[in-house]
């Protein structure tokens, strides 16, 4: 049994009004990138309350390029990071620019960042221990796997532009597959 690694608990304000949910219900871990600057600043757009329920978009774990892992909801709760699949998944974010600040400009698409391996270790060591607490988990997918919707581009919007590419092309997916127990989640038909 691997241990769980120092996590900082750290719950966003409306945290205890997202929906609780059995941890047999999960089974999935999702992986972001923030597309933010910095910890400081996924921090104040996760704080943002965007639904008539008082909460806001978040992921439970947040991993900074230092490694540290930060966890702003609770796993028996269910966060808004992914659309149509937040009741079974849990979110995990990596402190990644990714396209930042141009998200969906058509001419700023690439995700040149790449990720620190001290937050790769971190990333590991935590998918290592979470199998743990929650006995179903079993599947990982990218973001950029589960939401493949392409929107107008901000500059051109006659042309498309994915919506989410996250964790994006340096996200080292044959390093971090070989050193956990779960599985790439089956593309969906």
């Amino acid at each position: 049994m691997n241990a769980m690694p120092p996590v900082h608990p750290d719950p966003l304000p409306y945290a205890h009004l997202l929906p609780l949910r059995a941890p047999a219900a999960i089974d999935l871990v999702v992986v972001h990138c923030t597309e933010l600057p910095d910890l400081a600043t996924a921090r104040m757009y996760g704080e943002r309350v965007l639904y008539d329920s008082g909460t806001g978009n978040s992921g439970h774990y947040y991993i900074d390029r230092d490694g540290s892992i930060h966890q702003y909801v609770a796993a028996e709760r269910t966060a808004h990071h992914v659309r149509g699949i937040n009741p079974r998944s849990l979110g995990i974010e990596l402190v990644n620019s990714g396209r930042y600040p141009h998200w969906l400009d058509s001419r700023h698409q690439a995700m040149d960042e790449p990720y620190a391996q001290a937050q790769v270790d971190a990333l590991i060591a935590l998918l290592r221990a979470l199998p743990a607490q929650l006995p179903a988990l079993r599947w990982i997918a990218g973001h950029e796997e589960l939401d493949t919707e392409q929107v107008p581009a901000s500059d051109d919007p006659a042309r498309r532009v994915p919506r989410k590419r996250d964790p994006g092309p340096h996200f080292p997916w044959a390093e971090v597959l070989a050193a956990i127990p779960l599985q790439r989640l089956p593309e969906r038909p």
